[in-house]
């Protein structure tokens, strides 16, 4: 029965152990002053609570750190949980000033403590690092959980990536796909392909489903998640669906390419030279291979066709793969 598991386990191990949100402005201005902002979902005062603190926000927001954290931290120290949450967050990312992982944890733990989602998911994060001034992975798993009935899409896939990591049994399974379930409908990527794989197995107490697996693959794929885009355009390539199909496959797999993605880059190079989905062009197939190899791929049959092409189609090749 273990071995039976095998193939999903792997297919979730691909996913990030732990994930969070990728945030932007983590950068600091010379005299920790104004520097570049959040992107608006990193800063969506859902985050920090239900009734933030509208200035200290609004300076968060603009990029003005210190400001935020001068008008926040009075606030902090009264028990504003939102206001708790702010300053954790300044200090847990160096927003215009050193980064304080010690501050910032003593922050997120008040705020935790009066069950706001992204506190008690930020400190569970911090409690499950190796560093030996927070590392506890119980107090963790129990935060993690917390967040996740509370409603917060990250937590939810983390911990169901953490129950995964326990057991692989089906009961385990089964458990987890609860929470990433709840993560895909809430529009996470990684849940939603780890939704993909569970009705692709039929795992998790879940039945096999193409139809559904491959909707939650479009969906991933959809918002760039490269692993599902990978899967999804060699799916539509592979299905025997027509031209207008092949053009389709052929589309995701450009984006994954174009993202930077080896494996992709390879598979759009074959496409190429097949002339899958796309006009054959040896040249652009070499010029793609060669963008995949410059990144450790190795391709036997793509090294053949790097031998087939002339002297004056290596170099167009070569300028080609400098610019894709």
């Amino acid at each position: 029965m273990r071995h039976a598991a095998i193939p999903l386990i792997l297919a979730l191990s691909a996913l990030p152990a732990l994930a969070q949100e990728t945030e932007s402005g983590a950068e600091n201005g010379p005299d920790g002053a104004r520097v570049t902002a959040p992107t608006l979902e990193a800063v969506d005062p859902g985050r920090f609570a239900t009734r933030p603190s509208d200035i200290a926000y609004g300076a968060f927001q603009r990029g003005y750190y210190i400001t935020a954290l001068n008008l926040a931290s009075p606030l902090a120290l009264q028990g504003d949980p939102a206001a708790q949450t702010l300053v954790a967050e300044i200090y847990s990312r160096g927003l215009g000033v050193q980064r304080d992982p010690i501050r910032a944890a003593e922050f997120y733990e008040k705020a935790a403590e009066q069950n706001v989602p992204e506190a008690l998911f930020q400190f569970a994060m911090m409690l499950l690092e190796d560093s030996p001034e927070f590392k506890d992975a119980e107090r963790g798993y129990d935060l993690m959980k917390r967040a996740a009935e509370a409603g917060h899409r990250l937590a939810q896939f983390n911990l169901a990536q953490m129950i995964v990591a326990r057991s692989t049994t089906e009961s385990g399974l089964a458990q987890a796909a609860v929470y990433y379930e709840k993560a895909a409908e809430a529009g996470l990527p990684d849940a939603q392909y780890a939704m993909a794989q569970l009705y692709r197995t039929g795992r998790g107490g879940k039945a096999v489903d193409p139809e559904k697996a491959r909707l939650w693959l479009e969906k991933a794929a959809a918002q760039n998640f490269d692993t599902a885009q990978i899967e999804f355009g060699t799916e539509l390539v592979e299905s025997n669906g027509g031209p207008d199909v092949d053009e389709a496959g052929f589309g995701w797999l450009m984006r994954a390419a174009q993202a930077g993605n080896p494996a992709a880059q390879n598979r759009v190079a074959k496409l190429y030279r097949s002339g899958v989905g796309v006009e054959a062009d040896r040249v652009t197939a070499v010029a793609w291979y060669l963008r995949a190899r410059r990144a450790g791929l190795i391709d036997p049959l793509m090294e053949d066709q790097i031998d087939g092409l002339t002297e004056d189609e290596l170099k167009l090749a070569n300028s080609r793969a400098a610019v894709l």
